[in-house]
């Protein structure tokens, strides 16, 4: 009697491996996309203050024109969940890959043409009496960066979380995030070089539009790096056993309402104490403490690796101590130190440094960790859609009037009120954090 040895099925086929990125490859992807886009929208930021109230909004008092500045700066943040509804569902649909490339190239070019537009007084020497055309390109300008902003960042934040291994999702999920404070040093970094080599004179007659412009540059090697990466394992596995759905966002709404009103409060804090600390603060040592310039940008330049610095730490600790039970703590930190806001801010630069770096120390720890949090209650289905509508939808409500917001309640009601705003803030993120399930943050 023989052994018969089973015949393979003559439409069996072996398996083609599949291709994988290295955890270089994933984190570099990660980090280095969100850097290019965080870089763009800060310096559009950072022009808000310095130059785009004189050259756009000229007719204005200066704390009107600064107050319609940051107005045109607000746009953005309601573009991004219209972006986040679209590249997610693409993102969802089609792949993660695709989708960021696509992301960076809607931010890229809205930023290479805010360093083409022409400015008010411009617009009114090609056509007399349309100079209110010059804010209002600006104004479009920003929605495009916001849009590409609103589809980048979940899908950045997916790129190394879905790439992963076990135990490591908080550590890798700090990567995308460190884009923040290295593209906020790069912005701050390009005005503080161009104010050392030219007058303010030159700055606001043509300097000013170098780092927007220059900005293809770093769009370039974005691209290269996101081109030369695989689809995530997650999403490929969604592919195989056909588990995709037609529409995202409708199954997000009708499936995970829950999940996207707790996640955006819960990043409620976070947006509000870094725009605080960031764009307001700007606005803040220039036209009300008079700080020149230069100065201003060097507390933004610190603040950014205080920043950079403490998104690490972070990680680390939430590995071995929880990510929950970190961002409670933070939060729990933030709405302390919205007590002290008060006394750093108006008693003397000396002070403004130690408040831009206690702000950056609270920034890095709740930054750091909220990007995997976000994404955490989600399904792979609707992950790419959840994680950056709430991201963005945060970014609405925490982020887009904050330096709006502080500067009115500073110049009405005195600093007092600015540390009443965060401190609101922090609670409703804390009441959030504790509304929410252990697996959903």
């Amino acid at each position: 009697m023989t052994n018969a040895m089973p015949s393979a099925s003559p439409s069996a086929e072996p398996l083609a491996p599949v291709a994988t990125n290295s955890p270089a490859q994933v984190l570099t992807a990660s980090v280095v996309g969100t850097t290019i886009e965080f870089f763009d929208f800060y310096v559009y930021a950072t022009a808000a203050v310095l130059v785009f109230p004189t050259l756009f909004f000229p007719g204005s008092d200066p704390t009107s024109a600064l107050l319609a500045s940051f107005a045109t700066f607000s746009i953005a943040f309601f573009a991004r969940p219209l972006g986040a509804i679209v590249f997610g569902h693409y993102g969802d649909r089609i792949g993660r890959k695709t989708t960021l490339v696509a992301a960076l190239l809607t931010m890229g070019v809205s930023t290479v043409v805010i360093g083409l537009l022409p400015t008010y007084d411009q617009m009114n020497s090609l056509l007399p009496n349309m100079g209110v055309i010059a804010p209002l390109l600006l104004a479009l300008c920003r929605f495009g960066q916001g849009f590409g902003l609103g589809g980048e960042w979940g899908g950045a934040v997916l790129l190394a979380t879905e790439n992963a291994p076990p135990g490591k999702r908080s550590w890798y999920g700090m990567f995308p995030q460190l884009g923040a404070p290295l593209g906020l040093f790069l912005s701050s970094g390009v005005f503080w070089i161009l104010l050392h080599f030219m007058s303010q004179e030159s700055l606001l007659s043509w300097g000013w539009r170098v780092p927007f412009i220059a900005s293809i540059i770093l769009v370039a090697v974005g691209l290269w790096v996101r081109l030369s990466i695989t689809e995530t394992p997650a999403f490929q596995k969604a592919i195989d056993k056909h588990e995709r759905v037609e529409i995202p966002v409708a199954e997000l709404f009708r499936k995970h309402k829950r999940s996207l009103v707790l996640g955006t409060f819960v990043a409620l804090a976070t947006f509000v104490l870094f725009y605080i600390g960031s764009a307001y603060l700007l606005s803040y040592n220039v036209k009300v403490l008079k700080m020149p310039f230069l100065d201003a940008l060097e507390v933004q330049l610190l603040g950014s690796i205080v920043f950079g610095i403490f998104i690490v730490v972070i990680g680390k600790l939430a590995e071995r101590y929880g990510r929950r039970e970190m961002l409670i703590l933070t939060t729990v930190l933030i709405a302390a130190f919205s007590f002290i806001l008060p006394a750093l801010m108006t008693n003397g630069e000396g002070m403004i440094f130690l408040f831009v770096v206690l702000a950056m120390v609270l920034m890095g720890m709740t930054y750091g960790l909220i990007g995997t949090a976000l994404a955490a209650p989600f399904p792979t289905t609707v992950r790419y859609t959840g994680s950056s509508i709430t991201f963005n939808f945060a970014g609405i409500f925490g982020a887009s009037l904050a330096p709006y917001i502080a500067t009115y309640l500073q110049a009405n009601y005195g600093m007092t009120y600015v540390g009443y705003y965060l401190f609101v803030a922090a609670l409703i993120t804390l009441a959030c954090i504790f509304l929410s399930g252990k697996d959903e943050v």
